[in-house]
C-alpha cells in the first residue's frame, strides 16, 4: 500500500451522494416552511388539564329545586397558568352558571348553585367548564345529573 498516494489522494464524495443529500435537505426545507405559512405551526392547542370533581346535591323543600355543590376533589390545580375561566352551569333551571372560584381551584375547592345563583331542577345536567386562556378552547371537565 502507498501511503503517500493515499494521503495525495483529492476525491471527494461520490457526486450521487452529494446529489441526494441536496434533495434530501430541499425536501426538509420546503416541509418546514410549508408548514408554517400554511398555518400549521401556528395550531397548537391549549391542552385541557386533567381535574376531578364531586357534585352533591341538597333539595329545596318549598321549591323542589336542588342546591348543587360541586368540589374539586383531586387532579391538576387550575390556575392562571392552564385556564382563562372556570364556570359551574345547569342544562336547566333558572340559572345561567356562576363563576367558579377565585382561580387557583385546587383540591377541596367548591362552588355552590343555590337560589341566588340559579337553583337546579331535577334531572338536569350540572357541569364544570373549563376555558382556555386565550378563549378559544373550552370543555366539560366534570358532568353529573341531579336526581329526579
Amino acid at each position: 500500500m502507498k501511503f503517500k498516494q493515499l494521503l495525495d489522494d483529492d476525491r471527494a464524495v461520490s457526486p450521487v451522494i452529494g446529489v441526494i443529500l441536496m434533495v434530501a435537505i430541499t425536501v426538509i426545507l420546503a416541509a418546514v416552511i410549508g408548514s408554517f405559512v400554511l398555518g400549521l405551526g401556528n395550531s397548537v392547542q391549549q391542552t385541557t388539564p386533567n381535574a376531578n370533581f364531586q357534585f352533591d346535591y341538597a333539595e329545596n323543600e318549598t321549591t323542589g329545586l336542588y342546591n348543587v355543590t360541586a368540589t374539586h376533589t383531586g387532579g391538576a390545580t387550575l390556575d392562571s397558568t392552564n385556564t382563562g375561566s372556570l364556570t359551574l352551569n345547569a342544562s336547566a333551571g333558572n340559572n345561567l352558571g356562576v363563576a367558579f372560584g377565585p382561580l387557583p381551584v385546587s383540591a377541596g375547592s367548591s362552588q355552590e348553585l343555590n337560589a341566588s345563583g340559579g337553583a337546579v331542577d331535577p334531572g338536569a345536567t350540572v357541569r364544570v367548564i373549563w376555558n382556555s386562556q386565550n378563549g378559544e378552547t373550552s370543555q366539560a371537565l366534570a358532568t353529573d345529573q341531579a336526581p329526579n
